[in-house]
């Protein structure tokens, strides 16, 4: 059983709800320790205070805030926990939204929430409006010394609360397209090759290549077998390219994979025989989905 990584109560208007927050995801990445080149030996980072030029314990250290160049404002560690912020113990609901109203760039992390056994029956009844009505808690909760907004909403049975971003944490957006002249006959080609990889979103058939490469790479160097280094296909060089003959390529080459064999192309003006089998295509693949 996972441990809980924070404890205290949802309110829901006088409803007050006792849970746990337990982490959703975890990471898989490959670690590594750093090692010293010559002998192998784990190297060491010291806590080391350069004027009295030894290692500090962790009892010699305090926190500060830098105001000014090397003049800090020193906080004790009884200072956090007596900072007035309720929700430091508490996850008061303070509105409901629809779930696409959030943008998908204010979400951070995901966690479980698990009631005491004192809260199971309002906890069921939170969860329930929250199918019955579609929509998003949001909330403020205090974890690890940082306040976040955070958003509740109904999961496969349970509750899960969503760190998000403040909106002063959002940076201004890079990459604006100005005003760029684009054809109806090139949009129609790019809408028929997105209907033709349109499908629904398996998360599981998505895999780490790399950490798998790199696991397979481990393996072979621990059992001191021969560590075969796969070719790695070189990138072309950025080029001027037409743009209705790539895409026309690759609405040729996805329409050429559904039959299984090599599909013929269009003639270079005729794109609309292309786009309308493209387009039907997919449209046949979403209700055979939906009927499915």
């Amino acid at each position: 059983m996972p441990r809980a990584i924070w404890r205290g109560a949802i309110t829901f208007g006088m409803v007050h709800i006792p849970v746990r927050l337990y982490t959703a995801t975890e990471s898989k990445d490959v670690s590594f320790r750093q090692l010293h080149r010559e002998d192998h030996s784990r190297v060491r980072y010291l806590r080391w205070c350069p004027v009295d030029e030894r290692e500090l314990a962790p009892e010699e250290i305090v926190r500060g805030y830098e105001y000014a160049k090397d003049s800090y404002v020193v906080l004790e560690e009884g200072e956090f926990e007596g900072l007035p912020v309720a929700s430091k113990h508490t996850i008061t609901l303070a509105a409901f939204v629809e779930a696409a109203e959030i943008d998908p760039i204010y979400y951070e992390k995901s966690y479980y929430l698990e009631p005491d056994e004192t809260g199971e029956k309002p906890f069921a009844l939170l969860l329930r409006a929250l199918e019955e009505r579609a929509l998003t808690g949001i909330a403020k909760i205090a974890i690890r010394n940082r306040e976040q907004l955070c958003a509740l909403r109904a999961s496969g049975g349970a509750i899960v609360l969503e760190t998000l971003l403040h909106a002063d944490e959002i940076r201004p957006v890079v990459g604006e397209v100005g005003d760029v002249e684009v054809s109806d006959p090139e949009l129609q080609m790019a809408l028929a090759l997105i209907e033709m990889m349109r499908q629904p979103f398996d998360p599981a058939s998505y895999t780490d290549d790399y950490r798998e490469a790199l696991t397979a790479l481990i393996t072979a160097k621990l059992e001191g077998g021969e560590v075969v280094t796969g070719e790695v296909a070189a990138q072309p060089a950025t080029q001027v390219v037409d743009l209705m003959a790539a895409l026309r390529a690759s609405v040729d080459a996805a329409l050429a994979r559904e039959d299984g064999g090599s599909s013929p192309s269009a003639d270079e003006g005729d794109e609309s025989g292309l786009v309308a089998a493209a387009d039907g295509r997919g449209r046949s693949a979403g209700r055979r989905e939906a009927a499915g």
